[in-house]
């Protein structure tokens, strides 16, 4: 029984996403990026959303879902704050709180060296 639990346990663990990873995917689904950039920079006149403070964004987030606004452009935050739940809004804003910029981590190799003048 014990060892059935524990097989359950590690399963259960091995699923499980970190609210940052859960955040992030839920940026993506519900398509903040168009208006916020995929680095959360902001575009044109919309504001961004990196590195914001946590209890802020989770404050706004759930003024949108309340059909709550403070001026006529934060108005068309409120159909997609709507559906958030509070767990959606929690790894939302914890992914913005805590965005970090991915690097990619495969590059070419420019150590080598060549010596000589590349006659034959």
């Amino acid at each position: 029984m014990k060892v059935l639990f524990l097989h359950i346990l590690l399963l259960l663990t091995l699923n499980a996403q970190s609210a940052y990873e859960s955040g992030k995917k839920l940026y993506i689904k519900n398509g903040c990026y168009s208006c916020h950039g995929m680095k959360l920079e902001g575009l044109h006149k919309y504001p961004y959303l990196a590195n914001r403070a946590k209890g802020y964004m989770s404050y706004k987030l759930k003024r949108f879902r309340s059909k709550l606004s403070d001026n006529q452009q934060q108005e068309m935050m409120i159909p997609f704050a709507a559906g958030l739940s509070d767990e959606d809004i929690e790894n939302l804003s914890v992914y913005m709180n805590e965005y970090v910029e991915e690097k990619n981590k495969e590059r070419y190799d420019d150590s080598y060296k060549t010596h000589g003048d590349g006659g034959s």
